[in-house]
């Protein structure tokens, strides 16, 4: 992304430079070669037109970096409130054992505290380095034959573990055939993971999720995960795959994230020659996210 940046910048450099050596180009021509005014006229045209486009192109990228700087703000903003709120918790849990007796029965649950919020810690740590890792520029992921369907049902029950929830709560429908894909196993299990987390935090309580495997037009498999969640206005459904992109409004303050999950469900389907996307009827309609793999010839 730095890389991206720095090229953009050079870019609107080299086009300034351009424009102010034309414009020195037509004046000299005009003072000393002493053109005809219709060539005058057209370079001045064409100076001119090629002014306004750098104004529009310079304005736009201008804006780009506003949003993008304000999305930086709001991604650090998330990650220190999802790093400071666990160690917190472990902390106070810990200080309270220390400096008062806690019978057997509080003890054990304080401990089950404290293991949770450090999941909770090792999971934002984890994503974090996944985007970077997804994102680096030359690394390949690390391909492997991978049965699909069981691929995601052992995903489908590291998630029912995770959030506590039981078989009802999240469905798996496995593919009536055996689809094989070559991928890294790490990222196809992360951006699987990354859906069913979704699905089930934005879902709140009595989350219903389906999660099914099915081939398409015998060259692709696609994961479909289901929810009876509050749904995607049609002007959001691009926008979410976004890096640090979060949905805005009360319920974006209700449900806790960095907005990397999605970014990374995306980044992992384009890596392996697939594709990612969201469906939904509307706000209070649910929703379905797809990820699309090729399968192994």
């Amino acid at each position: 992304m730095v890389g991206i940046g720095r090229r953009k910048t050079i870019a609107f450099i080299a086009l300034g430079v351009g424009l102010i050596l034309f414009a020195l180009l037509l004046y000299f021509g005009a003072l000393v070669l002493d053109w005809r005014a219709g060539i005058r006229l057209f370079l001045g045209t064409i100076l001119l037109a090629a002014i306004i486009a750098g104004v529009v192109l310079n304005t736009v990228f201008l804006v780009r970096e506003i949003r993008r700087g304000e999305q930086h703000d709001a991604f650090i903003n998330a990650v220190t409130h999802e790093l400071k709120t666990p160690i917190a918790s472990i902390r106070l849990y810990t200080e309270t054992m220390k400096s008062r007796h806690v019978d057997e029965e509080k003890r054990q649950e304080f401990y089950s505290i404290i293991l949770a919020n450090a999941d909770r810690l090792s999971g934002t740590i984890e994503q974090i380095l996944r985007t970077g890792r997804i994102g680096a520029s030359g690394r390949r992921p690390n391909l492997t034959s991978l049965q699909l369907n069981d691929l995601v049902e052992d995903t489908v029950a590291r998630s029912r573990v995770l959030h506590h929830v039981g078989v009802d709560d999240v469905q798996f429908q496995p593919s009536a055939k055996t689809l094989q894909i070559m991928g890294d196993l790490e990222e196809v299990r992360a951006a699987v993971s990354n859906l069913i987390d979704n699905a089930l935090k934005y879902s709140g309580h009595g989350a219903r999720v389906v999660v099914a495997v099915d081939e398409e037009n015998g060259r692709h498999a696609t994961i479909r995960v289901r929810d009876n969640g509050p749904g995607i206005p049609g002007s959001e459904l691009k926008r979410i795959f976004k890096r640090f992109y979060r949905m805005h409004g009360p319920l974006a303050t209700r449900v806790k994230g960095m907005g990397l999950g999605l970014f990374i469900v995306r980044s992992v389907a384009r890596r392996h020659g697939g594709r990612a996307w969201a469906e939904s009827a509307g706000p209070g309609r649910g929703s379905t996210f797809v990820l699309q793999l090729p399968l192994a010839k």
